[in-house]
């Protein structure tokens, strides 16, 4: 297949469906984690769900970036906006996150702070390099997709002798998080959820390989699938998983092999390892403090450290008690499950992270599950 029609042809994803059903064993349920924002956005955009049998169910993950920032940062970005010689810029979807007492960096900009939204890290030097009397902080966010392109602007910031460039880095990576999911499985008190396998994450597997979630289907017997974003890709994603469970196999497997490889993007894995390194912790929404799991900038470039420059400290922030967001992050409930889902939080009015990015479970079960759910409803 070339273009992009031919990954969404009903036809076959209805033979796929039919031959997932066929393979299913009948005496046992399949529980999925999807690891990757883009795949819980197709699974509920082309309705696949609908094309599994109903032993076969797709748990969603903590695998939107956005989704998986702790309020306590959110807090921090907007004190940091609130000071007069800073302008902080990021992501779109980012400004729109609640912090503590339902603000944002939405409605900080409104009240008068210098927040600028941006496309890419290029931006943000461009402002630093336009604007040499402000300081320019780039409130870094995202997992190992977004990360090296974090690195070169801080590259390009000393290469180009910008004093006034500096991150507030808060990249996590991927597969720290993936254990917290497996090591949490066996204490449902804790919040956990049973796991039969998991579809890996695509654009991060770019970055990183497949080779980093072999331990995974090691240690824990767990499959792992990379797959694309397109519907057949996902589906044959599943298909393969079935196909490993029923075989008693627990190997990781490539799916996404016209993007994706062992190895993954050695050059851009090198830059990260350069210019940054491995938190002892770093407290992830929904999965609390995950053991090495975030970067920070390296002390070669305190320079360009937000965080040492302008001294921000963690300050544990609050969610509203009534959002389900950490608990749908892990898997445990479905957007549904959540009260305010579709009452006061839509995505005009988030009142979680999860309903903001349009990689959030609530937000992609808004867009598209929510008729299903009124379809099933009346009949």
């Amino acid at each position: 297949m070339k273009y992009v029609d031919e990954y969404r042809d009903g036809r076959i994803a209805r033979t796929l469906g039919a031959t997932i059903a066929r393979t299913v064993r009948l005496d046992r349920d399949y529980r999925f984690m999807e690891f990757c924002g883009g795949h819980t956005h197709a699974i509920s955009r082309y309705g696949i769900e609908d094309l599994l049998p109903a032993n076969v169910r797709m748990i969603h993950g903590p695998g939107c970036p956005v989704c998986v920032l702790p309020i306590g940062r959110i807090d921090a970005a907007i004190r940091l906006s609130k000071r007069p010689e800073i302008t902080l810029c990021t992501y779109g979807d980012v400004m729109r996150v609640p912090g503590s007492r339902e603000t944002s960096l939405f409605k900080a900009k409104a009240a008068g702070a210098d927040i600028r939204m941006v496309y890419s890290t290029l931006d943000a030097i461009r402002i630093a390099e336009s604007e040499p009397s402000r300081e320019v902080v780039f409130f870094a966010v995202g997992f190992e997709t977004t990360t090296p392109p974090t690195a070169l602007a801080i590259r390009l910031a000393l290469r180009k002798k910008l004093t006034n460039f500096s991150v507030f880095c808060n990249h996590v990576l991927t597969p720290p998080a993936i254990l917290a999911v497996l090591t949490s499985a066996d204490m449902p008190e804790f919040g956990g959820v049973k796991v039969d396998g998991f579809i890996g994450p695509s654009h991060v597997s770019t970055v990183i390989g497949t080779e980093p979630f072999a331990p995974f289907a090691e240690a824990f017997e767990k499959p792992v699938v990379v797959a694309g974003f397109e519907p057949l890709d996902v589906m044959q994603a599943i298909l393969l998983l079935v196909r490993q469970i029923n075989d008693g196999r627990h190997e990781v497997e490539n799916q996404y092999t016209r993007a994706v490889t062992r190895a993954g993007n050695c050059k851009a894995q090198a830059e990260m390892a350069d210019i940054f390194e491995l938190r002892e912790s770093f407290e992830w929404r929904g999965l609390g403090l995950v053991p090495r799991s975030g970067l920070r900038l390296k002390e070669a470039y305190a320079a360009c450290d937000a965080e040492r420059r302008f001294n921000v400290q963690d300050v544990p922030g609050r969610d509203n008690p009534a959002c389900e967001c950490g608990a749908i992050l892990r898997g445990v409930k479905n957007p549904i499950d959540c009260k305010l889902f579709g009452t006061i939080c839509t995505p005009d009015a988030p009142m979680g992270s999860c309903m903001v990015s349009s990689e959030g479970a609530c937000a992609a079960h808004w867009t598209y599950g929510r008729f299903r759910d009124l379809a099933r409803r009346a009949s």
